[in-house]
């Protein structure tokens, strides 16, 4: 099991593990089971950076500088899966374009307006939230995206063959062990750090990840990699969406102790 969550960190980030341990490469097969648990690092990393930036920065800019963090610690890998899958459903008519498109490294119109628009929806949210209820949105937000983007593999199958993908992977369905284990550690920041009102935050998220997989089910038949990525970035949007709708709808309401 230490090997697999070992191939997670070193497929979803730039934690150098390779120079300490060898994982087999059947184990990437496995990277979706242990996802949410890497959202733990990289969303710790984001909120760390927002509250440590907004102590001597002004608050829009301390976002900026925790959302360049995680690109830098991701490499931009689900950014970059956002831009292609725009690009392939946007300009694809076919199957087989879509998948050409989305296989192309080259991003087009599509995936240049698509990252612009959701960069500027995931700045603004996060910037209306009071400090300390957009780190804890941070922290809940991306591993619940990771864990709910993860079902993917039982609700479509993969749409390439396993040598036409860009990693030569195609992701085994978890257990009924490791989807719970993938949901506590998916839900656990969110039970943990936010008051009961404020779980009806996921119900965007599942609307989310169910509309886009049958949009996927309809023009491919299933998923790539670039799929998932996006998936999970716009389950994360959508996440925080909530958060700042709930808080500006309902206000002192939902303005708890947890936040003081």
């Amino acid at each position: 099991m230490l090997l697999r969550i070992a191939a997670a960190f070193m497929f979803f980030t730039r934690l150098p593990l390779y120079k300490v341990v060898t994982v087999p490469s059947d184990y990437f097969k496995d990277l979706t089971h242990y996802w949410a648990l890497t959202g733990w690092l990289t969303a710790s990393v984001m909120a760390i950076t927002l509250y440590i930036s907004a102590q001597f920065l002004p608050l829009s800019i301390a976002v900026i500088l925790a959302i360049v963090s995680r690109l830098l610690l991701t490499r931009a890998l689900h950014e970059d899966g956002l831009a292609d899958f725009f690009d392939g459903f946007g300009g694809g008519g076919t199957k087989e374009r879509i998948l050409v498109i989305m296989k192309d490294s080259h991003s087009g119109s599509f995936g240049v307006i698509a990252l612009i628009i959701y960069f500027l929806l995931f700045h603004q949210t996060i910037y209306a939230l009071p400090l300390k209820l957009a780190c804890f949105a941070l922290l809940a937000g991306d591993p619940l995206a990771k864990f709910i983007a993860s079902l993917i593999t039982f609700r479509l199958p993969y749409a390439r063959k396993e040598e036409e993908s860009k990693i030569k992977i195609i992701y085994n369905k978890m257990s009924v062990g490791i989807v719970i284990f993938s949901a506590v550690t998916g839900l656990l920041p969110l039970v943990l750090l936010f008051p009961p009102p404020y779980w009806f935050a996921c119900i965007l998220p599942i609307l989310m990840f169910i509309g886009l997989t049958a949009l996927m089910q309809k023009r491919i038949q299933g998923y790539t990699g670039d799929c998932c990525g996006a998936l999970c970035l716009l389950i994360e949007l959508s996440f925080y969406l909530s958060i700042a709708g709930l808080y500006t709808y309902y206000g002192p309401l939902f303005y708890s102790p947890y936040f003081s």
